[in-house]
């Protein structure tokens, strides 16, 4: 069967590859999003720290052995401790400043940890095999699905939608939301809320650490990997409305499907199919499709 002129084997075969890069996207806007969304940070070293996330797996494999599922764990708290660096010792200085001043600083960290990776590593890329239990596929019959690309897709939904349920269904969301909106209230009620700011932007850096250990087996593992994805991932967050917790996730995994069905019918414009999909959005609705409307 052919569709668009090819098999349906490559059809369903360049979906599930938007599929898994939609949910690289969404992993990654849903930690700009809650960044931005609750704590007003427009957070630019987020490629950076997933550039980051991947090499500290790759480290943790080649130098001490560790492996992909304690790696899995243990990247993202290594790097939410670092998140807790950066807002303590920078970040919480400049928010009563304008959003500029954050940009600024968080693009001058992502400079300093890319060019730290390239003197140590080059810019070649290295290597991270698949981990055993997922090596392999399933022939679904229309096509031949690799597990470990199965395993990005759920691993990232789950994560996905278990934070979009922390932060708006639970009452330590609610409170996260109260101590950044009404930060004297909340102090006032005896919540500590500076704590609770820092653990905010940690948990925004533990995104970016997963997604990236998520990665190391699907991509070479290189200082680039971060900035040749993070202006994707801001038009992401964008089209989904600045802050927008549901709005990173769908739009995140709406346009990696956009993305790869561009490459089956109109493989040039595969590159720039998001952002033209960003200016009309912004034409209709500037607030992005989940955004609250000023």
């Amino acid at each position: 069967m052919q569709i668009f002129g090819i098999t349906s084997q490559e059809l369903f075969g360049q979906l599930l590859l938007g599929l898994i890069n939609g949910s690289f996207y969404a992993v990654l806007s849903l930690g700009l999003a809650v960044i931005f969304g609750l704590l007003n940070v427009i957070n630019f070293a987020h490629g950076a720290l997933y550039m980051l996330g991947a090499f500290l797996a790759l480290i943790g494999l080649t130098q001490f052995g560790v492996s992909y599922w304690v790696a899995l764990l243990a990247v993202p708290a290594l790097l939410a401790l670092l998140g807790v660096l950066i807002e303590r010792l920078m970040l919480r200085h400049l928010y009563k400043l304008d959003h500029l001043y954050g940009l600024l600083l968080t693009f001058g960290l992502a400079l300093i940890a890319e060019g730290t990776m390239r003197y140590f590593f080059g810019i070649s890329g290295e290597s991270y095999s698949v981990p055993e239990e997922l090596a392999g596929g399933i022939n679904l019959g229309f096509m031949f699905m690799p597990l470990y690309r199965g395993w990005v897709v759920v691993a990232a939904l789950t994560v996905c939608f278990g934070t979009w349920y922390v932060i708006e269904r639970t009452s330590l969301g609610a409170t996260l939301r109260a101590a950044t909106e009404r930060p004297q209230l909340v102090q006032a009620l005896g919540i500590n809320v500076p704590v609770l700011i820092t653990a905010t932007y940690a948990g925004g850096v533990a995104l970016a650490g997963f997604a990236g250990v998520l990665a190391a087996p699907v991509v070479q593992v290189n200082p680039l990997m971060g900035s040749n994805l993070i202006i994707v991932v801001f038009a992401v967050v964008v089209i989904g409305g600045m802050g927008s917790i549901l709005g990173a996730i769908v739009t995140g995994l709406g346009l990696g499907l956009i993305e790869g069905l561009t490459k089956v019918v109109y493989p040039e414009a595969s590159g720039v199919v998001i952002f033209i999909v960003m200016i009309a959005v912004l034409l209709v609705r500037p607030a992005g499709l989940f955004g609250k409307q000023a």
